[in-house]
């Protein structure tokens, strides 16, 4: 069993913005996965599938794996706001009786370039209010998260204002591309392991 935890904030005002891009990618491994309607995040298929547990929105489903195994994925998009993420994702994982390798949280970096994803087991939270509080809450940095480039802030611009801001028309093609690519990371985590998916994915963008 896997939970993959795509954080951001829940009003509609904030679809579409930097700090939302991990709602993206579980949407779009939802749709991957055929367990939603095809449409963009705006769109809100995964919400009209999906059912209210953990302070979140979660969508259920099994993958088949390469060599025929089964697998439950539990996906979740907290309804929490991003400072309080944590909530949402121990009492899913305490729930589930999940250990902190069974998770993936995905997330916004700024110090990462807009097409850039990456994948790592354990790491510190870098600053960012999402990764802190699920630090807090599951009292642990080692669990994987795979992190997409949203490009540092222009200068003299606040990196508040900056994340929960919308991608320019230079960024959203490349963004794309890499929710796409992050969908893909995370079938390959569940399917072959979170080494053989660092392998595949932390490579350098195509930007």
């Amino acid at each position: 069993m896997f939970l993959v935890a795509g954080l951001g904030n829940p009003s509609s005002e904030y679809q579409g913005t930097r700090h939302n891009v991990g709602f993206e990618v579980v949407d779009a491994f939802a749709q991957k996965m055929g367990w939603c309607e095809p449409g963009t995040a705006a769109s809100g298929k995964f919400n009209k599938r999906a059912r209210k547990a953990f302070e979140s929105l979660v969508v259920e489903g099994m993958m088949q794996t390469l060599t025929g195994e089964n697998r439950k994925v539990i996906l979740l998009k907290p309804q929490t706001y991003m400072n309080l993420s944590g909530r949402s994702v121990q009492a899913a994982m305490a729930f589930y009786k999940l250990t902190p390798e069974q998770l993936m949280v995905i997330v916004d970096e700024l110090a990462l370039p807009c097409g850039a994803i990456r994948l790592r087991k354990a790491g510190s939270d870098g600053g960012h209010n999402g990764l802190k509080s699920v630090q807090q809450m599951l009292g642990t940095p080692a669990y994987p998260r795979l992190r997409l480039g949203i490009d540092p802030p222009p200068e003299g611009f606040a990196g508040r204002d900056y994340v929960l801001g919308r991608f320019t028309p230079a960024q959203r093609p490349l963004v794309d591309q890499a929710v796409s690519r992050a969908a893909g990371c995370v079938s390959t985590w569940v399917d072959q392991g979170i080494d053989a998916a660092m392998n595949q994915y932390n490579v350098t963008s195509d930007k």
